[in-house]
């Protein structure tokens, strides 16, 4: 009985390990082909696949209300560059990742985007504070980073891999303040307000305060909050008291909107300038018809006249029923700057042959020696990664009489 045992135990074991190896050899449909492709490349399989770029914007905390307008505009942009086709043909597919209001948010998403998603390129962060603490990780990397926010002083110098298409604050700043003598030429004092816990408003301010003394007025007084305050009393009480013609302002939509509101309750009656952080439609709400009158410097104006920002501006009206912002068209710019050069980069060398680090250190190459016609205009790069930008702009804010509607209006 042993013997029989043994035996059939015998040939249940051989029969298993024959299925077992019929199995393994017999080719079946999820048995992936032979890719003569490089392990690393966008392309998988020995077929081309869209090619991944990172998107990197705060989605929620306070920063949101200006990341959903990056977030916007680089959607118009996946959609209208892979109507035209893409990388010579090959789509690219976007991969958000948000990176909240603060650096450790924006150091996670870059982490998640370079080493989980392999993008080829990301454009972000939203903030320049965020960017000092995530852009030397991809630079680390070798992963090229095209700042579509970022105005702050230092950005492309953190590393051969940051550019920027967001105009340096230094450039753009001091038109607010040309406009504002324009406007009122009696102006003699002024009150700076700024928000001392993030990177861009404190270099933003630096530039305005420094305006104000080549202009050769009289910077009477210099008050500080935080991004994340919404009482302002004390502040508002202080400038008020030094009788200014002319109040300055750097911080994000939803402290600057609240502190507008502040100084016009308690009785300011002057000229206000906005820095970029208020440069968003998301401010309307925020101070709704206290918001009338608002100075702010642009980057970018929807009245171009070019072929793609007639275009960029005719889709972002038809989805948003109103004009683009400058955040909306910087991002969008950021990705065509990445397509385009993809593209350029093809021609020469099939992308699809390349490894993964290999592509990411030619398209770098390739964007930084690239000329681009945008929806912000005509714009290329210095070797270092700067925007070189030949047209800005000064708008002010006009609300309906309603008071919960408005528009940026052109003035300069």
């Amino acid at each position: 009985m042993t013997k029989t045992i043994k035996q059939l135990c015998s040939f249940a074991i051989a029969a298993m390990m024959s299925c077992i190896l019929a199995v393994a050899c017999t080719p079946t449909s999820n048995t992936p082909t032979t890719s003569t492709t490089t392990p690393n490349s966008p392309n998988t399989g020995g077929a081309q696949t869209a090619i991944p770029l990172g998107i990197a914007f705060a989605q929620t905390s306070n920063v949101a209300l200006l990341g959903q307008e990056g977030v916007t505009g680089a959607k118009i942009a996946e959609a209208y560059f892979n109507k035209k086709g893409g990388v010579n043909g090959t789509p690219i597919r976007l991969v958000f990742q948000d990176t909240a209001g603060d650096e450790q948010g924006a150091i996670n998403a870059f982490n998640t985007l370079i080493s989980q998603d392999k993008v080829v390129g990301i454009v972000g962060p939203t903030l320049s504070q965020q960017a000092f603490g995530a852009d030397p990780i991809a630079e680390r990397a070798g992963v090229p980073v095209i700042a579509a926010s970022n105005t702050a002083k230092g950005i492309p110098q953190i590393g051969k891999y940051i550019s920027r298409v967001s105009a340096p604050v230094a450039v753009v700043a001091p038109n607010a303040i040309d406009a504002a003598l324009k406007i009122n030429p009696q102006i003699k004092k002024v009150a700076v307000f700024y928000a001392q816990n993030d990177a861009f408003n404190k270099s933003e301010t630096g530039t305005f305060q420094e305006t104000v003394k080549q202009k050769g007025l009289e910077l009477a007084t210099v008050q500080t909050f935080q991004t994340t305050d919404t009482d302002f009393q004390s502040q508002v009480t202080n400038a008020i008291n030094v009788k200014p013609d002319l109040v300055i302002i750097s911080g994000l939509s939803a402290d600057g909107g609240n502190l507008v509101k502040q100084l016009r309750e308690l009785g300011y009656k002057g000229l206000i300038i906005g820095g970029n952080g208020l440069n968003t439609s998301n401010l309307l709400p925020v101070c709704k018809a206290l918001c009338d009158g608002i100075i702010i410097a642009q980057a970018y104006s929807p009245e171009l006249k070019n072929p793609i920002n007639t275009e960029f501006r005719k889709l972002y009206t038809e989805q948003n029923k109103k004009e683009p912002p400058q955040f909306s068209a910087q991002a969008f710019t950021g990705v065509q700057v990445f397509v385009e050069a993809l593209s350029t980069l093809d021609k020469t060398t099939k992308i699809s042959t390349l490894s993964l680090p290999q592509l990411r250190t030619q398209l770098n190459d390739t964007l930084l020696a690239g000329k681009y016609e945008t929806p912000l205009g005509e714009i290329s790069f210095t070797p270092e990664g700067e925007i070189v930008q030949k047209q800005f702009y000064v708008a002010q804010i006009k609300m309906e009489a309603d008071g919960n509607s408005g528009k940026f209006t052109f003035i300069q």
